[in-house]
């Protein structure tokens, strides 16, 4: 089958892999129809992260094709969705519903990788989850969202405690904020201000359900933030960058008693202990457990209640991978989906 392979930094390919077929009675062998190319890749591509001819891609949806003896909740002939986290939704962490921090878990990216043709999923039955039949061509762009982007930002949103009458910021323009940004409305909250400077990524915020644009970053967002919530900053911040100032950001454009949710990837972060102590706000984050919301976002996707495919703003075959990286890298595309 062909397969992404990153060699290096900035040295993405598509080669031929070994199909993959059933090692362990609880694994699926399914074949894509559709992947994509997320923020975080781009770490690895930009060398951020060291990387060594890594099989590339966790997100993903398909038909099952084969399974092994012990799966029981999906069969052939299924279309799923699976989380970029492999687990085994039994242990005590997936039942406490944190399947992220499954004790067997297996990230996706790099173990896997399903910027491909065909990919084995262990645990089968706690990792993928069934669509009530075969969707409709349209709807595979936004079930394949749910995978990563869309569960990652709906966890964002659920730790930053979004929901009826809260003002909720998001930091970060990306796909994950934006979101973020779909989730908080979903989850019912008030106001929400979404921080970016780029018009087309603005103008999906406000479709996704922003009521206010902030442009200023850094000290200058956190005043405007406080500007627009009468001095006293967010009930609820969604972070979705990583970086330090992104954290800072967040932390400080929150209000006493307030709550952030932090998914952005954490590159070289330190956070001040006086920020912490003083700020009195509650921080919940890391991998998202989307193998928990799978089931009810998958269900909103299916009956046309919301639209997370509008996040891929640029299709290319799997063979053009590498020229989707670039424009990622350089931001003339905000998510890119790739099609087999």
């Amino acid at each position: 089958m062909r397969g992404v392979i990153m060699h290096g930094p900035g040295d993405v390919r598509v080669e031929e892999r070994d199909d993959p077929t059933i090692v362990d009675p609880t694994d699926a062998i399914i074949r894509l129809a559709a992947t994509c190319i997320c923020g975080s890749d781009l770490w690895p591509y930009r060398g951020a992260d060291p990387v060594d001819h890594a099989t590339m891609g966790h997100e993903y949806v398909g038909v099952v094709e084969e399974v092994g003896a012990e799966v029981r909740t999906v069969k052939p002939g299924d279309f799923v969705v699976g989380s970029f986290v492999i687990s085994d939704g039994t242990c005590e962490i997936c039942r406490a519903g944190y399947p992220s921090s499954c004790v067997h878990r297996i990230f996706v990216d790099g173990a896997i990788g399903t910027q491909a043709e065909k990919a084995r999923i262990p645990f089968a039955d706690g990792t993928l989850v069934a669509t009530p039949g075969q969707p409709d061509p349209d709807l595979i762009p936004h079930l394949l969202a749910a995978s990563d982007v869309l569960g990652t930002g709906w966890f964002a949103a659920v730790a930053a405690q979004a929901g009826p009458g809260k003002t909720v910021a998001v930091v970060g323009d990306g796909a994950v904020g934006l979101m973020g940004v779909l989730a908080a409305k979903q989850l019912g909250a008030e106001r929400i201000i979404a921080m970016s400077r780029h018009k087309d990524r603005q103008d999906l915020a406000r479709h996704f359900g922003a009521t206010d644009i902030v442009e200023e970053r850094g000290d200058a967002g956190v005043a405007r933030i406080k500007e627009l919530t009468d001095g006293l900053g967010a009930h609820s911040v969604i972070e979705a960058v990583g970086t330090q100032e992104s954290m800072v950001q967040a932390i400080s454009s929150a209000r006493p008693g307030g709550n952030v949710g932090f998914v952005g990837v954490t590159h070289d972060v330190e956070l001040p202990g006086q920020l912490l102590f003083f700020s009195q706000v509650q921080i919940l984050g890391g991998p998202a457990p989307v193998r928990r919301f799978l089931p009810e976002l998958i269900d909103l996707i299916w009956r046309r209640q919301i639209d997370p495919g509008k996040v891929f703003d640029l299709t290319l075959p799997l063979e053009q991978a590498a020229d989707g990286y670039k424009a990622m890298d350089e931001r003339r595309a905000t998510k890119v989906l790739l099609t087999l």
